[in-house]
This record gives C-alpha cells, structure tokens and sequence, in this order.
C-alpha cells in the first residue's frame, strides 16, 4: 500500500527550515574562517620574525652609526671597520623592512575567501 504524500509544512515548519539552514551555512562559515585564521597565524608569526630581526638590525645600525661619529671626533684609525658595520647594518635594516612590505602587500593577513563568501551572501541575500 502507498502511503500518501506528507502534507506541505506550515510556516512553524517553513521558518525551521529556513533557521536549519541559515545555521548550516553559518557553520560553514565559521569553519571556512577557523581554516583561514589558521593560515593568517602563520604569516602573523613570520612577519613578526622579520619585524624583530628588522628593529635589531635597526638598534644595531644606531648604535654603530654613533660609535662611528664618536670614533671619528677621535681622529683614531680604526673608524672605517666601525663605518663599514654601520652601512652593512643599514642595509640589512633596509632589506627587512622591504621584505616586511612585501608580505603585508601579498594580502595574506586579510581571510579573502571568507570575505568573497560572506560578501556572496550578502548579495545573494539582497
């Protein structure tokens, strides 16, 4: 014997459904999130690297850079290797900094997807 058709839900079960949905494409979401926080901490923790090596580098050149003026104020000899350290940490500060930059300007600290998806719904939602 066939059993008939279930009668077409109700609002009550019209507006669960729409709340088991709306629930199941949040989850999505906060999974799609986690995932991509998970790869943002990565790139927190190698900018932060590079951001440390690159206020060392900094500290150093300052403090070469002053110990070159007072050495030269002392008409001695020996200031050109103090010259050359400060210059070469200069440059390094330079370089981290620029390497610094440049992951900033790859947009890896910015959850792209998850911002494409949540903006997806929104459009599709409006």
């Amino acid at each position: 014997m066939e059993q008939p058709a279930a009668p077409a839900p109700g609002l009550i079960g019209s507006l669960a459904g729409v709340f088991r949905n709306s629930a199941r494409l949040m989850l999505s979401r906060i999974e799609l999130a986690a995932l991509e926080l998970s790869e943002v901490r990565e790139h927190l923790v190698q900018l932060s690297v590079v951001f440390a090596l690159a206020l060392v580098a900094g500290w150093f050149a300052v403090a070469f850079t002053t110990a070159t003026v007072v050495y030269l104020a002392w008409e001695a000899i020996g200031w050109k290797i103090l010259l050359i350290l400060a210059a070469g940490f200069i440059v390094l500060t330079v370089w981290l900094v620029m390497m610094a930059r440049g992951l900033l300007r790859q947009n890896k600290l910015g959850l792209p997807m998850t911002m494409a998806e949540l903006q997806g719904d929104r459009d599709m939602l409006l």
